[in-house]
């Protein structure tokens, strides 16, 4: 089985009294940033125009969603500097207000969708701007450098450099990242990591790319606007899309048909004066606080279920997966649902099961492509134990697990879907999901004395 990355560390709580009434938060797979996102900054035009320059920038470069990585030494996200991209992005994007910006919108010339990711604070070289308060960190940009309209060639350029180099961008769903730099490894990781044979194994990393793909992704599926159907710009380091009223193509295709000149014959109702045949139709997206496009995020259930008993756990599969491999419920919440009744709602609608008490756990950040699961645990009724799969067709099995098994499964069984199970494994066995899945924090809080109080380590 492929060495898993260690889990990010948890905040540190300073001897809380939340820590010591609800015990030690659970931070999940790409979740942990190191990166501060100094979401005010990202409408500061300077401010983006001089992080983008600054020596300390990284840039982490994106092909078709992938990240760049090294393909020699397993998924270390590898970095470039500004001279590397001015090709592609050109000199400064960011030279302007967003406010000149929409004046000069023309949906014509295609720009490589950039995100502005934060700033890494330890890096004391790194760029330092004074706003309201001064800021000092080495900046993250994330670039979509996918070939295409008029930067196709430089892109293909870069690419063709890079490769030449020996690296290249990921292949599939991106699980294991690591890095080739030390960025804000804590000394608790790197000893974790250690023992699982590779030390430069580290989490934060996939955090920062989670963000990354997540952001270049939803721009990339809404160019347009949902009220009038009129493309739209990235704006706010990329996490705001607005309507422009004005685009400049538009002069451009009118002028170039002719029908420019027809609009402003006096027949037509026109003055040459007045006309301005950039101008777009209205869109009531340009008016009150719907004047902005934000980044989506879906909110998703997962949930481990304990029997009223507290000695077994709900677990199910469904047809694709391998033999033997089970995992916790999921499902997305709906609207007007909170997240105790989401939870109710699919682990009956899936199994039949009547769940009553609901604690939220821990959550996760999923960038495939915008899901935050929301890890819960939750506990059946007494008379609402019975397994029904005749009302939602999803599972084809689920079963109550003692959690003698549940806990033999998470030392020998675990795995990703398409991985061998773990060494010590005996075949019938059960097989779960890896550490990096929130279900298997979930699973292993439960049998660990999570519902009961009672550590059983």
């Amino acid at each position: 089985m492929p060495v898993q990355p260690a889990n990010p560390e948890p905040a540190p709580d300073f001897d809380s009294m939340l820590s010591r009434k609800f015990g030690k938060e659970v931070a999940n797979y790409f979740s942990g940033s190191p990166l501060n996102r100094v979401g005010f900054l990202r409408s500061d035009h300077k401010f983006l125009s001089a992080a983008l320059r600054h020596p300390s920038t990284q840039f982490l470069l994106c092909r078709d969603l992938q990240p760049l990585v090294d393909p020699s030494n397993g998924t270390n996200l590898r970095w470039v500097k500004y001279e590397d991209v001015k090709p592609v992005i050109g000199e400064d994007p960011y030279a302007t207000t967003e406010e000149e910006m929409l004046g000069l919108y023309d949906s014509g010339h295609y720009v490589p969708q950039m995100v502005f990711l934060g700033i890494d604070e330890k890096v004391k070289e790194g760029l330092e701007y004074q706003g309201k308060n001064k800021y000092r960190g080495a900046p993250y940009f994330a670039i979509d450098i996918t070939p295409k309209s008029g930067v196709k060639e430089a892109c293909e350029k870069l690419i063709t450099e890079l490769e030449g180099k020996g690296i290249g961008f990921a292949k599939g769903r991106v699980m294991e990242i690591e890095a080739l730099d030390d960025l804000s490894i804590s000394p608790s990781s790197r000893a974790r990591a250690s023992r699982t044979s590779h030390p430069e194994l580290t989490s934060p990393q996939a955090a920062i790319y989670a963000e990354a793909r997540q952001l270049l992704d939803w721009n990339a599926r809404n160019p347009y606007c949902a009220q009038c159907g009129q493309p739209t710009l990235s704006v706010n380091g990329g996490f705001k899309r607005t309507c422009p009223p004005k685009d400049l193509a538009r002069s451009a295709s009118k002028t170039s048909s002719g029908v420019g000149n027809a609009l402003l014959t006096p027949g037509a109702g026109n003055n040459s004066a007045t006309a301005d045949e950039s101008e777009r139709p209205p869109c009531a997206t340009r008016k009150g606080v719907s004047n902005l496009s934000f980044p989506r995020t879906d909110p998703t259930v997962i949930m481990a279920v304990v029997n009223h008993a507290g000695d077994r756990l709900l677990l199910g599969r469904q047809k694709r997966w391998p033999p033997y491999w089970y995992s916790t419920l999921a499902g997305f919440a709906e609207p007007a649902e909170s997240i105790e009744e989401a939870v109710r709602r699919e682990v009956y609608e899936e199994a039949g099961v009547h769940v009553g008490r609901v604690v939220i756990h821990s959550t996760q950040p999923w960038p495939y492509p915008a899901n935050l699961m929301i890890g819960a645990v939750g506990q059946a009724i007494p008379s609402g134990e019975t397994i029904d799969l005749g009302n939602d067709p999803e599972l084809d099995d689920a079963k109550w697990f003692e959690f003698r098994e549940v806990r033999e499964a998470l030392k020998h069984g675990t795995s990703g879907l398409g991985d061998p199970p773990g060494e010590g494994y005996k075949e019938g066995g059960l097989r779960l999901p890896p550490p990096t899945a929130i279900a298997n924090q979930l699973m292993t809080s439960v049998v660990n004395g999570f519902v009961s109080g009672t550590p059983n380590l």
